[in-house]
């Protein structure tokens, strides 16, 4: 059966009222064949995900309204990879004691791209071996970076990885520290590296695209727009931040599939 991704503005209830509505949810969903896997709430943005196992949408909003009635603004399709890939888990956690107070997962990810400089014209310079080579340097000097700062590699680009992190602060400190991994191997090699950096943080639903489809988009082009050494940031990013004043301002740019020129903001790492 396919899998689903739902989201509810449920503001002005508590983690236990999800929680609560989630235990009636796998009540009732046996009469249906579905099967909530799981459920992410944000509290502060009154945001409740489901994950769910369904025939089709229908049938999945059919328990919640049964269930409770409280059916979902948004649903996507998704892929099982891919929501491990930027959420870390597809199925409810393991209960870690009755007297445990577990934090809530908010779905809220930070997505980052990196992105090799010219990697077209240094494979053309190197030839394709010692253009791979170069390329496997970045590959460890990047995920030695996400092991250190809670970060899930999504997937290869071919000259980059995407990421994704729980918290803004911990995609920033890991942008940081690849820059700086770069600038050491640059002091040891002969042949350099330069690398750009791109973040954005968002909600798991926000279009009817896919899953992080604007926030992943978002993080791209920030890449894509940054310059050699750099990272840049977006409003978003900026604002979940505890010292925000430590970014620089860079100003407003057009981003290619975004209609309005959005704010960027460059973090310094040396």
């Amino acid at each position: 059966m396919p899998i689903f991704l739902d989201r509810h503005d449920l503001k002005g209830l508590s983690a236990a009222d999800i929680a609560e509505a989630h235990r009636r949810d796998l009540e009732v969903q046996g009469q249906y064949g579905v099967r909530f896997l799981t459920y992410w709430f944000d509290d502060t943005r009154g945001t409740a995900f489901c994950l769910v196992d369904a025939p089709d949408i229908e049938t999945a909003m059919r328990v919640h309204d049964e269930a409770h009635g409280q059916v979902a603004r948004d649903v996507i399709e998704v892929d099982l990879s891919a929501v491990e890939a930027f959420l870390g888990r597809v199925s409810d956690p393991e209960p870690a004691g009755c007297c445990s107070h577990e934090r809530v997962d908010p779905a809220m990810r930070t997505i980052m791209f990196t992105d090799i400089v010219d990697s077209t014209a240094m494979t053309a310079r190197l030839g394709d071996v010692r253009a791979v080579e170069m390329v496997r340097a970045h590959d460890a000097m990047v995920r030695r970076a996400l092991n250190g700062r809670g970060g899930r590699e999504v997937k290869h680009t071919g000259d980059g990885i995407m990421a994704s992190f729980e918290e803004a602060a911990s995609g920033v400190d890991c942008a940081r520290a690849i820059q700086q991994a770069f600038e050491a191997f640059n002091l040891a090699s002969r042949e350099k590296l330069q690398l750009r950096i791109g973040l954005d943080a968002g909600e798991p639903v926000a279009d009817h695209n896919d899953l992080f489809g604007a926030t992943v988009q978002m993080a791209a082009r920030l890449c894509q727009s940054a310059e050699p050494d750099t990272i840049v940031v977006s409003a978003a990013i900026r604002g979940l931040l505890p010292e925000p004043s430590r970014l620089t301002g860079l100003g407003r740019r057009s981003l290619k599939g975004f209609a309005q020129p959005v704010d960027a903001y460059e973090v310094p790492w040396k």
